[in-house]
């Protein structure tokens, strides 16, 4: 019989065969590989085949049976193909995912790379995801992050954009967790906030599905029997995936996962895909879970340290301070008797002596540095005092009066002026009365040197939040505030600039009770103190 196609020739050329195209030469002088790819397929060897069968050729029925069997294991052979290209790429997908998912401890992002990989077209390609967290302390399922389009419209603008950009699955989630992801969570708030159900509620599909730790595929879900009405309509889709998300038997929460925009149908192979993927997730989310409270436990620990450390180096100050104050208090007792006697002689030899006596300039000096003296003795004793605080609830105009009162006959002798604004409606103050009262008194006739011509003190209160203000403005002191800072240190050396230790002592006893006290030092303004008295305990802890 004369044959049409060329599949019995050792060597054709190009025109010989229609099924070749360009890039194919090779199988010009390939009898045996072209009979393989193309002639089982050609048309002109399927006719001569026809012939044979036509002429009773006793070959032709085996020649048949070969090629339907040829062709249906070239067919299972390329199913195959693809089969393992596809599980190829998703053994790389999830390898790279394991990667991203095993290395981070940073909560959102591993929730962006999940959600994303469930999303995006590189991934599972399904069309939205929701992410429900279990709360343990409030023992409810919540909505905690979505992701995906809520409309055609923004579905296509999103799938272009990743199309133009060709970014890898890695690149996307990084790209969605700096610059969308508090936009989607904005975006699907009122959808998360309905997301919740109670872990008690076990009738509820969501928590069936939870408990069960096996992904449930809910079709038809407004006639499903299983589904609430309010979740179905909230979601608005007929057909969703729900996928546990358990680690070491544990519930870390749920993804629920939709075609909303295309509805294409959710497979079988889909949901083992998302179910062998729903393990890493779940341990990764567990173990950044576990990471944020771990930090937070440091933190506190942290926190708890810096304090343990600042009560011990104030154990430590009080210690010093108690063991200065029992000293000083020793010295300033056994000199106070003598002195008293010293004192008391000299006094009454001066009231006894007439004003011609040539020792009574002797006398007068005596009596004059002894009652220094003396003054010096009762600042040392106050400073020993001044360790235990006793503090209460005290009137700030009240204070203030008092201590304008109890100097204004010196401070009258010495031609100062003084004058008090006192605050509208001050709140009671939290303070060691008698203390502060000795600091106002110190304050409005220390010694410091350095007096000027405006010989004025200015009084004023003010309340602030939490707290109630006073400001002394002593216009008659001009010095430099590098001397002032020296005359706050107790028991320094302030020869040239005037005793100075009742200022060191105000500033220890108020440090005491936590009550700060600034003085700011202008050589042509004078001295300005601010003292901070606080209004509740607590300031004081």
């Amino acid at each position: 019989m004369d044959r049409d196609c060329c599949w019995n020739r050792d060597v054709i050329e190009q025109v010989d065969c229609p099924e070749l195209v360009e890039g194919e030469e090779d199988l010009l002088v390939s009898k045996r590989q072209r009979n393989l790819e193309k002639c089982c397929d050609c048309p002109t060897f399927l006719n001569d085949l026809k012939q044979l069968h036509d002429d009773t050729n006793p070959l032709a029925p085996i020649l048949v049976s070969f090629l339907a069997e040829y062709r249906r294991q070239k067919a299972q052979i390329q199913s195959l193909v693809s089969f393992l290209d596809n599980k190829t790429l998703e053994i790389r997908f999830l390898h790279e995912l394991g990667f991203v998912l095993q290395s981070s401890v940073d909560l959102d992002e591993v929730l962006s790379v999940a959600l994303t990989a469930i999303t995006a077209g590189k991934g599972f390609g399904m069309n939205r995801a929701f992410l429900l967290l279990c709360d343990r302390e409030e023992g409810i399922l919540k909505g905690y992050l979505g992701l995906g389009p809520r409309n055609l419209e923004e579905a296509s603008q999103v799938w272009n954009e990743i199309l133009m950009n060709d970014m890898d699955l890695q690149t996307l989630a990084q790209n969605f967790r700096i610059n969308k992801l508090s936009s989607e969570r904005a975006k699907f708030h009122d959808l998360l906030e309905q997301l919740s159900v109670p872990l008690s509620n076990k009738e509820h599909i969501l928590i069936k599905a939870l408990n069960g730790k096996r992904p449930v595929m809910v079709e038809q879900a407004f006639q499903h029997p299983d589904v609430p009405p309010e979740l179905a309509t909230l979601l608005g889709v007929d057909a969703f995936l729900l996928m546990p998300l358990i680690s070491r038997n544990r519930r870390v929460g749920m993804i629920i996962a939709d075609n909303c925009i295309t509805h294409r149908a959710i497979t079988e192979e889909d949901m083992h895909s998302l179910e062998t993927f729903g393990f890493p997730v779940a341990f990764a989310i567990e173990r950044a879970s576990l990471y944020d409270k771990l930090q937070v436990e440091l933190n506190r620990v942290t926190e708890a340290g810096k304090k343990l450390k600042e009560q011990q180096e104030l154990i430590v100050r009080m210690e010093n301070m108690a063991l200065v104050g029992r000293i000083t208090s020793s010295i300033a007792h056994s000199v106070r008797n003598p002195l008293m006697i010293i004192g008391g002689f000299a006094r009454s030899m001066l009231k006894n002596s007439l004003a011609s006596d040539p020792r009574r300039t002797f006398i007068e000096s005596i009596v004059a540095e002894t009652r220094q003296l003396e003054g010096v003795l009762d600042e040392i004793l106050n400073y020993s005092d001044s360790l235990y605080p006793t503090r209460d609830f005290w009137d700030v105009n009240q204070l203030v009066e008092t201590a304008l009162r109890d100097t204004a006959d010196i401070l009258t002798s010495l031609g100062y002026a003084t004058g008090y604004s006192p605050g509208h409606d001050l709140q009671p103050v939290y303070i060691d009365f008698k203390q502060l009262s000795y600091c106002l008194r110190t304050v409005l006739q220390n010694d410091i040197s350095g007096i000027g011509t405006d010989r004025t003190i200015a009084i004023s209160s003010q309340s602030c939040e939490d707290c109630v203000i006073i400001r002394i403005v002593d216009r008659s002191r001009n010095i430099s505030q590098a001397e002032l800072d020296h005359l706050l240190v107790p028991f320094s050396e302030t020869r040239d600039l005037g005793a100075g230790l009742g200022l060191a002592l105000c500033k220890t006893m108020l440090e005491k009770q936590g009550i700060p006290f600034v003085a700011q030092a202008d050589e042509h303004e004078g001295i300005r103190y601010t003292i901070t008295l606080p209004t509740r305990k607590e300031e004081q802890q």
